[in-house]
């Protein structure tokens, strides 16, 4: 599912609305931005007045080269850093400087909530890294970070638009389960009805309030007290001339993987229920439940799932959400068959701190892991996948794919 060629099919649907515009400006935001930003200017003939690109840095990233032309900063991901404070800024001072017959145009996918990213007044970039890096360890999912993020900045939670005086289109490419708009990349062009309040409480769930900044803690609750405005929510009239709409849904990414096993052969099963919870939790869980349809399908076969875990931080190795998935799926897989594979990959390329994907498993990986001293046990205490399955030779990598749609699990069983 290639975010370029969603802009493109997206824009032949709008260009009436593009052409009435007096003058457009587009804002590109997530790691697929430049992509989404070379469609656009491909799809577009008129030449964009301003164009702002943010995102990963470009050096040694896979995909299409930034457009000429484009105002480009690089972000950080997953803590926001400088460029995603000066994309922000800039992202801000062009939604501003629009007039009443101006389209502004955003283009947003996975990532964009680092990516681009602005402190509320009295906040550091230092506190909203520290609360982002905490909310992760504690093992939040991306609802909660999302809505802590909108009420400690400037620019999510539809403030973005609601700067802007003419007319705002999004396009977004969703990686969030669901594929709920105030979610994708914090929403900052639609309404948010989350609260303060919910915010404040994320934080009590995820270790409680001493565990973030004092600041923070300050910030949010002045916000439940009402010293502080709330996130723009349904019905604002600052947001009564924005639309949005997602032109690649999270679960697009099963639909090409369905395609291409049933090219090969496989009968297919797609699991409606999303991977969610804890990763080390969730693994043993999605191995059970394959094991009861495939009891069902014929040989050779294939089952997919989709979704996003999370993983509670506990010791200092390295790995990610899928990779902590796929160790924890292994010692369930010898009750599917002897000829059996799983994996877990992260549809960006990037899974956690690490150049891997994800991984993948068979029924010899625990006696692989043993000849090898590998403890799984003590190697998901660590959090250190990583290491496990690179000393295995099962990491998969694919490099950086520019764009993010979610994570997938697969299980192939052979004939």
């Amino acid at each position: 599912m290639h975010a370029g060629r969603l802009v493109a099919r997206a824009l032949e649907r709008d260009t009436g609305a593009l052409g009435r515009a007096g003058r457009i400006d587009v804002i590109a935001a997530g790691k697929a931005a430049a992509a989404m930003l070379q469609a656009f200017t491909q799809q577009v003939p008129a030449r964009p007045g301003v164009m702002l690109g943010v995102g990963p840095p470009r050096g040694g990233h896979a995909g299409p080269p930034v457009v000429e032309g484009v105002d480009w900063c690089d972000g950080g991901h997953p803590l926001p850093d400088a460029g995603s404070l000066r994309g922000a800024e800039r992202a801000l001072a062009i939604a501003r400087a629009s007039g009443d017959h101006d389209l502004l145009v955003v283009l947003l996918s996975g990532g964009g909530s680092a990516l681009m990213a602005l402190p509320a007044e009295g906040l550091t970039l230092e506190a909203k890294q520290q609360t982002a890096r905490t909310l992760m360890e504690r093992g939040a999912d991306i609802y909660e970070l999302n809505t802590v993020r909108k009420h400690l900045s400037a620019i999510k939670g539809g403030r973005l638009a609601a700067a802007a005086r003419g007319r705002v289109l999004t396009l977004a490419v969703s990686d969030v389960v669901g594929d709920d708009l105030s979610v994708i990349a914090s929403g900052p062009t639609v309404p948010d009805d989350s609260t303060f309040a919910a915010a404040l409480a994320v934080l009590d769930r995820r270790g409680g309030a001493e565990a973030y900044p004092a600041d923070v803690v300050g910030h949010l609750r002045r916000g439940v007290e009402g010293a502080i405005a709330e996130t723009p929510k349904s019905g604002d009239p600052r947001l009564a001339r924005a639309e949005a709409r997602v032109i690649g849904p999270q679960r697009g990414a099963i639909e090409g993987a369905r395609r291409a096993a049933e090219a090969r052969g496989y009968h297919v099963h797609v699991v409606a229920e999303p991977v969610t919870g804890e990763a080390r939790e969730a693994g043993p869980m999605h191995a059970r439940r394959t094991a009861a349809l495939l009891a069902g399908l014929p040989r050779p076969a294939c089952v997919i799932a989709s979704g996003e875990t999370t993983v509670t931080v506990r010791g200092r190795g390295r790995g990610g959400r899928n990779q902590e998935l796929a160790l924890s799926m292994a010692g369930s897989l010898e009750a599917l068959g002897s000829d059996v594979v799983a994996a877990s990959i992260g549809t960006d390329g990037i899974d956690g701190p690490t150049d891997a994907a994800g991984a993948l498993v068979d029924p010899s990986t625990l006696r692989r892991a043993a000849a090898a001293g590998l403890d799984p046990a003590r190697v998901l205490e660590h959090n250190d996948s990583y290491a496990f399955f690179d000393r295995l030779g099962d990491l998969i990598r694919t490099g950086p794919t520019s764009t993010n749609v979610g994570d997938l699990q697969v299980v192939l069983v052979g004939r």
